[in-house]
């Protein structure tokens, strides 16, 4: 009897960790423009890219990394997935599925796109509640210059550490949301999604997925 509820526990912990890693549990909303988990409006805030990019220093692995729902030492936000070092020399940010023109573009080809800025509540319910600035290329451009097929439904973001998890198309489509590269006006940092990371605001921190490698349309 003993070791069936050491099995179960097991089983329990297991169950708990895989929803961690995931980032939080699962969440979605069939309205096309939601609030914010606080209910509040996203400010969101649109400036042209610059004439010439300026270089960026690469992050590495820091030497520390916190636990799952630990504190960034650096950035003071929790951490979620699994930490990845993504090859920045080789780094393409695949869109395929149905659309008309696959993509294939660089850090660079993203920071040639209008910046969207916003600082929305990142919440995994009944874990954490984190609150930053976030600036990066819109979602709703990179979908559009994809050219989506008529009949699609769903948007699935695909992750360097293996984390995989879709939304409704026109959700995704909404304006407010974007790829971001930057956290708090510097290039985003690699335990918090480097090169890449989603950002929709109006959804759980269970879409925000980083170290962002293909988004594909299903």
């Amino acid at each position: 009897m003993l070791q069936r509820h050491r099995l179960m526990v097991i089983v329990m912990l297991v169950s708990l960790l895989g929803t961690i890693a995931s980032g939080c549990a699962a969440g979605e909303t069939d309205e096309t423009n939601p609030d914010t988990p606080n209910g509040e409006s996203i400010t969101v805030t649109i400036t042209d890219p610059p004439d010439e990019l300026e270089p960026i220093v690469v992050p590495t692995m820091p030497d520390y990394i916190p636990p799952y729902l630990g504190a960034d030492p650096e950035t003071g936000l929790t951490m979620t997935g699994t930490p990845t070092l993504v090859d920045f020399d080789t780094y393409r940010l695949k869109v395929s599925g149905k659309v008309d023109q696959e993509l294939s573009l660089t850090y660079d080809d993203l920071r040639r796109m209008p910046k969207l800025t916003a600082t929305p509540i990142l919440e995994c319910v009944g874990y954490f509640k984190d609150v930053a600035t976030w600036s990066g290329a819109s979602l709703k451009t990179i979908l559009e210059m994809a050219e989506v097929q008529p009949g699609s439904t769903r948007v699935a973001f695909k992750g360097a550490d293996g984390y995989e998890i879709s939304m409704i198309l026109e959700n995704a489509l909404a304006p407010e949301n974007f790829l971001a590269y930057e956290l708090e006006g510097k290039t985003l940092p690699v335990l918090q999604g480097f090169p890449l990371r989603v950002v929709i605001p109006s959804y759980d921190g269970s879409v925000w997925v980083k170290w962002l490698l293909e988004i594909v349309v299903e």
